[in-house]
């Protein structure tokens, strides 16, 4: 392996950072709510819980290097005249305040070329604020500053300026120093009129907002050029705090209330340490400057000294209060010019004069690495460490604080940042659980639920049927923040003049998290199939992770393809296409809404070579080919319902039949268009079909359309060609209709027609009297040439056309109603078909064919468009609403033509409709995309209550709607999938049906307890405690795990402990000491995964000694030298943790693990157990010995079946080993921060030797193999979040006579890689072609990280490097990076300023490769072509890459 790719597979989400603010839309967009009007007896008993709900702004999430940008959506609680389907279905948290329901939902998101280091809202300040936007401010490692804008032209964000203090020119900066611990922190304004982040620990950066455009016509030219701007930033420059005399600055804020910004800084005078905090306590202090951004300068106001040491954050008091919290671990400190008064939170706070008067809190706490944000203006919510919420409130008169009240209020997640969403909604952002979004309501006096109310808020977690409750979360982040409702009181003395505040809760989103992947294990899924081969034999196994910490731990099983239950399957060979249809008689029913949802299936069509089944499918299903009027003699090309569910519509080759239940009521023949070609029309046959009540839309064989057109009185239908078409000489290659339901079709808004907007044809009266608002039909066809273009249904008039739609650009929009001329979409893609204009024309074959547009099930859904291309790739757009000003399309329309017919066509056009391209990156495009073209695309509304898409063909996927996001679950298990349909009946429900290549039909059901609204389906276990290490033991399939739970123990027992016996008692006149401390208890689990009948279940456990620490856990292979056979057994190395006085000890632990018949309980019972001198923290089996990790030394163990006896040893970890692989008679060993080691066995001088190591100092955190054929590398991962690959190569000269390890790779990866897991690389289509080649041994690694992000290093040949190095290079500049990142120095190793030399750049970078799909085709023909090798080539080698690596 001398070159590798590296490829991520499930992106970080673990949220560290979070902040809202107005960003895709104005403060004054949203109108006030009109109140419903009450009954006046109820008007007394809702005095506060109706506060109306001002506007929501965006929620910013930022997940290492991915940053999220989400709308709030409310749902209001409907009244009682509302249709009943909407409140028949509770949301999640009950109804508080009137709303019902609250959901994030996705605007849009990025992977950026840089980790976040802090993220920062700038608000738009000056008069007209309300209607301008907030800018989004994120910082990058080493003082990096990009400041971006919601763009509405593109839907996305936009770079509006970008700040970097690095390099030669700001050397000085660092003043020597190469290593700083935290990357630049962002702080903004309240007011935005600016921002500071604080770089290099002591350099300040001052970013100076743009001041609002003032003057006479500053109002008028603001807003005629379409909606109001962003916040932005005009300037910045740096000044150092050394000059002001800080020395350590710990935190900064701006504050409220002040004219000019004010800015608050927290800061050490001298540090402080342990050993010294009786004599030296209060070092800190606080010190409040103005700044003015046009004088630069920064005079000090006002200061206050004395504060802990532990201080360690600030929070900005807002106004009508002002001042500053100062939040230590003991104390909370509030200063402001004026006053300033303090609280203790437990024994440790000393006051500062020795005077014993603190005021204390009811209860003791700490809040050290605690986050905080305001709920009210004078309360404040706290997240603690031990994931407490807590609610500080100021207790004031006027300005002036008089004292601070602590209470307690509900148990959440472990939370890493927190913001307040508008004026009723708050997030919290957890990298150790789900993050949450959760409502307030306060009540001032008493609580304002009744009682019965009560009880509601309090079950509706637990009320919820229980697969919506699995699917929702499983982990416990949320139960005990949903539990009774909350109410609490201030503590104070003078109780009865205080206005009582009451809060209660309700938590109304999560976001799944996975991370941090401490560690995990590959082993068989339930439901694995022992015949499958190829890459189907994937499907058969799943990844165990260790995720999460303390009360959020859980264990993710992450599958990365879906594998169905199957209920039953059969055997039917030689199948095209399969369809369900409903069957529904004329009683009509008055429920109609309801019925619609749960409605079974009348008849299954299924389609053979030249026959056709109809099966009943209402209880069982039973065929009933001979006694329906269906078409049965042929094939049957398409079939559906039409006339809401009165009739049926089958069409075959040449015709078509309409039926009513079993009996034909119609029957239509087929016939050319093209009246000219008599003798030709024979040729001429249906093609493929799109139904959309009451129209279908037929393509011929020879490109042309037909359309049939629904009669819902009579229940007939008529066929007509559309008369554009009748003469024209434009071949169709693909086409569908799309039904714009709902009472507010969603393209109406999109056209600024009057009458069309108003909507006056939607009552469409239906033959039972009923009126069915139908909603539009529009068609969207794709021509031979690339162009596509939508009209509207029956006319065929055009409303929105795209020239070469095949060559998939970021933005499309409509040509006829932009110009080419003034848009800025256009302009960027304009360029560069300009240039490559007459040289290269887009390739012949490449068309579109197959299209399909559809708009889920949602208030605010937008449409997808989905186009398949001949290549076999995929295009999918997401349509969104770009308002153009009317000045600007009044002087396009003059230019282009003045003529009034023109005109009165453009009323109708969707001029406002674009679109945006949507990545697809974990699809795997088809191989050989075949001649035939089949309709792959099958729209399902409710497959166990998921919406989406299933993709059948040779790679079949499901692509699921989740807030508005796609997710993309390949499903491998099958191999190809001919044909798939939903079904929902009896025994099965909704469930689905497909057809596989091989001829199986089967009949399945997705599983109800993976979570699929994430990167892979994921099923989370909570265990209550910290998980550290999982294996598996493949034999018995358990999978012992190693968990932590923290217990209270009173304190004197902790301190005994801590006490060598041999020395004797040296403190017995402290033993009395009061209180309890927490401790973290160690105990083996051995789990064993969900079977049908229920789910995860402990077999058993083995709990640790008291201060014992399991620190592995494996299962190890090993030769009983007396009886001479293998023996598995459970490993188990551990360490006494009793503190720097103890010399340390540890244990080895063998165990054999039994399973009963009956398996209900799994026997585990101890072998043989040792104490060692030293940590064992880490084991393996090595050619049937056990090879232990002893302190500093390493030994190898033989087995007698009761001894363990030494039979060599080598001293060679320095520190402590944290990994340990073997390979054959190969170790390799990380040390903690000596790097890593490579040792040999030699079975005849029974010895140990060493081959290499490296000379550098690497705190490893992981290390594993990587084969290549016959090539042996290695491969380790370090606490700066890089990955290098080292060989050993002793007759090389640099290798010091092979002592010395030498480079072949590095790589930055980002984030802290905690395990890799080798798994063989699949076969692609490559290497099938030539089975000679030496691709067959080779495998790659599979990596999970802290920030729950899972990727692999996959071994690459030589050309294929090369090829994909220079498209590489390439993409740098070709690619417009989000944030202005370069993703080259992104990977550059980052030695945190030790000593390092550069090692080969040998890894390509897959992040940076996958934008080569979304460019345009030109640009990638173009790039291609530079580089001197074809597309083709370059997306087969990125396809092969995904398929050599779909291990799961």
């Amino acid at each position: 392996m001398s070159y590798a790719a590296y490829k991520m597979m499930h992106w970080a989400t673990g949220i560290e950072h979070c902040a809202s603010g107005f960003i895709t839309h104005s403060a004054a967009d949203f109108t006030p709510r009109i109140l419903p009007v009450t009954a006046d007896d109820l008007d007394s008993d809702w005095p506060a819980s109706t506060k109306p709900i001002g506007p929501v702004p965006n929620l910013v999430t930022a997940a290492a290097n991915v940053l999220e940008v989400y709308t709030v959506r409310i749902q209001e609680e409907s009244s009682s005249s509302m249709d009943s389907k909407a409140a028949a279905e509770p949301k999640r948290g009950g109804v508080l305040a009137g709303v019902a329901g609250a959901s994030l939902e996705l605007v849009c998101h990025y992977r950026l070329h840089g980790n976040v280091e802090s993220l920062g809202v700038l608000p738009n300040g000056g008069a007209d604020g309300r209607r301008k936007r907030d800018s989004i401010i994120l910082t990058f490692r080493d003082a990096k500053i990009s400041v971006l804008e919601f763009d509405d032209s593109i839907h996305g964000l936009r770079t509006s300026s970008m700040h970097c203090f690095e390099g030669p020119d700001w050397l000085h900066l660092k003043r020597g120093r190469e290593c700083f611990p935290r990357g630049p922190l962002v702080k903004v304004d309240p007011l935005g009129r600016c921002a500071a982040v604080l770089v290099y620990g002591l350099q300040m950066i001052v970013l100076k907002a743009a001041e609002a455009s003032s003057g006479l016509v500053g109002e008028d030219s603001a807003f005629s050029s379409g909606p109001a701007g962003a916040s932005r930033i005009e300037s910045s420059y740096i000044f150092g705090l050394r000059d002001l005399d800080m020395k350590h600055v710990k935190d900064f804020i701006f504050i409220h209330g002040y004219i000019e910004p004010v800015v608050v800084i927290l800061h050490e005078q001298e540090l402080t340490w342990a050993g010294r905090v009786s004599w030296k306590q209060h070092t800190c202090m606080i010190s409040a400057l103005s700044i003015s951004t046009t004088l630069k300068q920064h005079p000090l106001i006002w200061s206050a000294t004395n504060l802990p040491h532990d201080a360690y954050k600030l929070l900005a008091v807002p106004s009508p209060i002002g001042g500053v919290l100062v939040i230590g671990a003991n104390t909370i400190h509030y200063h402001s010019q004026s006053a300033s008064c303090v609280l203790a939170l437990n024994n440790f706070a000393v006051p500062v004069d020795g005077s014993q008067e603190m005021p204390r809190s009811g209860f003791t706490t700490e809040l050290d690495a605690a986050n905080a944000t305001w709920l009210t203006n004078d309360v404040a919510v706290f997240s603690s460490k031990s994931g407490e919420l807590l609610l500080l409130s100021l207790i004031y008169d006027g300005r002036i604080v008089q004292r601070l009240e602590l209470s307690k209020s509900r148990a959440s997640v472990l939370t890493s940042d927190i913001t307040t969403i508008g004026n009723s909604l708050f997030f919290l952002g957890s990298r150790l659980g789900d993050s949450l979004l959760v409502q307030y309501n306060s009540g001032v006096g008493a609580p304002t639920l009744t009682p019965g109310a009560k009880e509601e808020v309090g079950d509706i977690e637990s009320d919820a049927p229980l697969t919506k409750r699995l699917r929702r979360s499983s982990s416990d982040a949320l139960q005990d923040l949903v539990g009774e409702e909350l109410s609490f009181y201030g503590t104070g003395p003078n109780n009865a003049q205080l206005t009582q505040k009451a809060f209660t809760f309700a938590v109304r989103d999560s976001l799944l998290n996975v991370g941090p992947l401490k560690d995990f294990s590959y082993g068989l899924r339930i439901n694995a199939d022992p015949n499958a081969t190829g890459i189907a034999k994937q499907s058969n196994y799943e990844l165990v992770c260790c995720s999460g910490h303390g009360k959020n731990g859980a264990l993710s099983v992450l599958q990365q393809s879906i594998r169905p239950d199957t209920i039953t399957q059969e055997s039917l060979p030689g199948c095209k296409g399969i369809w369900t249809v409903y069957h529904k008689n004329l009683r009509s029913d008055s429920s109609k809404g309801a019925v619609d949802e749960d409605e079974y299936h009348a008849y299954l069509i299924i389609s053979l070579e030249n026959r056709t089944m109809v099966l009943q499918t209402a209880n069982n299903l039973e065929e009933v080919t001979e006694n329906v009027d269906y078409y049965v003699q042929g094939s049957t090309i398409a079939a559906g319902n039409l006339f809401g569910r009165r009739r049926v519509i089958q069409i075959f080759a040449r015709g078509a039949r309409i039926l009513d239940g079993a009996f034909m009521t119609q029957e239509l023949s087929f016939k050319s268009s093209n009246s000219e070609a008599g003798a030709a029309s024979e040729g001429t046959i249906v093609s493929s079909v799109s139904i959309a009540d009451p129209y279908v839309l037929l393509r011929m064989t020879d490109g042309s359309i037909q359309l049939l057109v629904g009669d819902p009185s009579t229940c007939s239908v008529s066929v007509t060609t559309p008369s554009v078409f009748e003469s024209s000489d434009k071949v169709v290659s693909a086409c569908t209709l799309y039904h714009d339901k709902g009472p507010e079709p969603w393209l109406r808004k999109t056209s600024t027609d009057a009458w069309l907007s108003t909507g006056i044809g939607e009552a469409i009266d239906g033959a039972d009297g009923t009126t069915q608002d139908q909603g539009d039909v529009y068609c969207v066809l794709c021509y031979e040439n690339g162009n596509l273009e939508i009209c509207d249904v029956p006319n065929f008039s055009s409303v929105f056309s795209v020239d070469k739609f095949v060559s998939g650009k970021s933005h499309i929009l409509d040509t006829f109603s932009h110009g080419p001329a003034n848009d800025p979409v256009k302009l960027m893609n304009k360029y560069s078909e300009d240039v490559g204009h007459g040289r290269k024309e887009i390739p012949h074959n490449m068309k579109v064919v197959e299209l399909s547009m559809q708009r889920w099930e949602g208030e605010h859904s937008r449409p997808f468009l989905f186009g398949i291309l001949s290549d076999g790739s995929i295009l999918c757009y997401h349509a969104y609403i770009f308002e153009v000003s009317e000045n600007a399309s009044k002087a396009e329309g003059v230019s282009s033509q003045s003529s009034i017919n023109l005109s009165s066509i453009s009323a109708s056009r969707l001029k406002n409709l674009r679109f945006v391209r949507v990545a697809l990156e974990t699809y795997a495009r088809e191989e050989t995309p075949s001649g035939i073209s089949s309709q792959r695309i099958t729209i399902f509304k409710n497959v166990g209550g998921l919406q989406g898409l299933f993709l059948s063909g040779s790679r079949p996927a499901w692509f699921m709607m989740f807030r508005e996001r796609l997710r993309i679950h390949p499903q491998v298990c099958d191999g190809p999938i001919v044909a798939f349909t939903v079904l929902h009946n009896v025994n099965c429900n909704h469930g689905f049906i497909y057809i596989t290549s091989e001829g199986a039909l089967k009949i399945c059901q997705l599983s109800v307890l993976s979570s699929y609204d994430n990167h892979w389906p994921v099923q989370k276990i909570a265990l209550k405690g910290t998980p550290h290490q999982v294996t598996y033991f493949a034999e018995k399939n358990l999978y012992p795990l190693i968990v932590s739970v923290p217990v209270l123990k009173p304190l004197n027992q902790v301190l005994s402990s801590l006490i060598d016996q041999e020395v004797g008692n040296q403190f017995e006149h402290d033993m009395s000491m009061e209180g309890t401390y927490l401790v973290e208890e160690f105990e083996v689990r051995i789990m064993e995964p969900e079977r049908s009948t229920g789910p995860w279940q402990t077999r058993a456990t083995i709990p640790m000694q008291s201060s014992e620490n399991a620190l592995t856990v494996r299962v190890v292979t090993l030769f009983n030298t007396t009886t001479q056979r293998n023996e598995t057994l459970l490993a188990i190395g551990t360490a006494y943790v009793q503190g720097e006085d103890v010399a340390a000890r540890g244990r080895v632990l063998l165990y054999s693990v039994e399973k009963n018949s009956d398996n209900v309980q799994a026997q585990v019972s101890e072998v043989y157990s040792k104490e060692l001198k030293g940590a064992i923290s880490a084991l393996a089996s090595l050619q049937g010995h056990l090879l232990l990790a002893s302190g500093p030394k390493i030994i190898l163990h033989k087995w007698t079946g009761s001894e363990l006896n030494g039979v060599a040893f080598y001293d060679v970890p320095p520190l402590y080993v944290v990994s340990l692989n073997i390979v054959k008679n190969f170790i390799l060993l990380g040390d903690i921060h000596k790097s890593i080691y490579f040792l040999s066995w030699k079975e005849q001088g029974s010895q140990l030797n060493l081959l290499a190591k490296d000379f550098g100092s690497l705190d490893c955190l992981a290390t594993e193999f990587l084969i290549d054929g016959s090539t042996l590398s290695l491969i380790v991962s370090d606490d700066q979040k890089n990955v290098q690959i080292f060989y050993y190569a002793p007759k090389m000269s640099e290798s010091w006579k092979g002592q010395k390890l030498l480079s072949r790779a590095e790589f930055h990866v980002g984030a802290h890689i905690t395990k890799f897991l080798r798994l063989q690389l699949l076969p692609t289509s490559a290497d099938r072609t030539n089975p000679g080649s030496d691709k067959t041994n080779r495998f790659g690694l599979l990596f999970g990280t802290l920030d729950g992000s899972i990727g692999c290093i996959a071994p690459l040949d030589e050309l294929t490097f090369r090829r994909l190095q220079s498209l590489q290079k390439k993409l740098v500049d070709a690619v417009a990076h989000v944030a202005g990142l370069n993703p080259r120095s992104f990977r550059h190793f980052h030695s945190n300023g030790k000593a390092h030399r550069p090692g080969p750049d040998s890894i390509v970078d897959c992040e940076l490769l996958s934008h080569f799909e979304m460019l345009p085709l030109e640009e990638q023909l173009d790039i291609a072509q530079q580089i001197g090798t074809t597309r083709t080539q370059i997306m087969s080698n990125l396809n092969d890459l995904i398929l050599g690596t779909s291990f799961l």
